[in-house]
């Protein structure tokens, strides 16, 4: 079993990061030069080059990233100086506090409005549900943000919630700052997570099994939990794992940096401005482990479900 999922994993990691790598590396700013301060002599910057390890070849480079970031040896940030492991510990509760509503929520309703549209299929729910999850998927992210901002939290619109910063000094404080985030990606994901787990449920539907049901007189409902649900539920939980690291790397870096939220998304904005690449390499490190876990459990949930399943 091990060697099985090793197997699986094992590529994902070293390719992620390998291309990760050689595209920092590569085209990222030049660390000795960036660190080597006003006017340096040709002699500090190599010297400092050799401290770097820079002057190595990039496979030896990236053997002593893969030591690092499983060691857990991440250096210092170049633009503030402070620990990379501290700033993570410091902006991961803040990201995960943030994304956790939007993500269950989104789906949650994703699932239910996909649901009601596959139980009415071509009728007016259906209907009505297809269009609004199409125009949730038309409009652009930052245009999202950018109106739930003044519509949501300014003397324009309603200015119900804070317009920028975060805190969790209290329930309340967090769920002020959470609202209007939280809204933006209910409105953005859920379009496409209602055409996908629609798609799914009507395959469901069209089966043999359930035209059995429905002569027997199952209602809708039942229908749904009953003959629906559990035989969808492979592809649903595949949609509900894989979008997670999606919804780390792209959707905390757009709502952190442009509400001012400091989690990892904002941190990596940051890095990405000042070519912070300790902190780069980092996320990217904490990024393809992310995908592994999400493979290994996605692999186990697998065959809870369906013991029928081989690793």
């Amino acid at each position: 079993m091990f060697n099985l999922i090793a197997i699986r994993i094992v590529p994902v990691l070293l390719g992620v990061t390998a291309l990760g790598f050689v595209l920092m590396v590569s085209f990222g700013p030049d660390r000795a030069l960036e660190l080597a301060g006003r006017n340096p002599t040709a002699e500090e910057v190599e010297q400092l080059r050799r401290q770097l390890y820079d002057d190595r070849p990039i496979v030896v480079q990236y053997v002593y990233y893969l030591k690092d970031l499983f060691t857990l040896n991440l250096g210092r940030s170049d633009s503030t100086g402070e620990p990379v492991t501290s700033m993570l510990a410091r902006t991961v509760p803040n990201s995960l506090a943030l994304l956790l509503p939007g993500f269950v929520l989104g789906h949650l309703l994703a699932l239910l409005l996909a649901s009601v549209a596959a139980l009415h299929r071509n009728r007016w729910p259906d209907r009505l549900i297809n269009g609004c999850a199409v125009l949730g998927m038309s409009i652009s992210f930052v245009v999202v943000m950018m109106s739930f901002q003044v519509l949501f939290a300014s003397r324009y619109g309603f200015g119900w919630f804070p317009a920028r910063g975060w805190s969790m000094d209290s329930f309340g404080q967090w769920l002020s700052h959470v609202a209007v985030p939280t809204l933006v990606i209910l409105f953005v994901a859920t379009g496409y997570n209602v055409r996908f787990y629609r798609a799914v449920l009507v395959e469901e539907l069209e089966r043999e099994h359930v035209r059995t049901c429905r002569m027997l007189g199952y209602a809708r409902w039942r229908l749904l939990a009953v003959a629906v649900l559990p035989n969808a539920a492979l592809p649903i939980i595949t949609r509900l794992m894989y979008s997670i690291p999606s919804l780390l790397v792209g959707g905390s870096l757009l709502l952190e940096s442009y509400f001012g939220i400091p989690g990892v998304g904002k941190i990596t904005f940051d890095a990405i401005t000042n070519g912070d690449q300790p902190v780069l390499k980092a996320v990217l490190g904490i990024s393809s482990v992310l995908m592994a876990i999400t493979m290994v459990l996605t692999d186990r949930l697998y065959r809870a479900i369906d013991p029928r399943l081989t690793a």
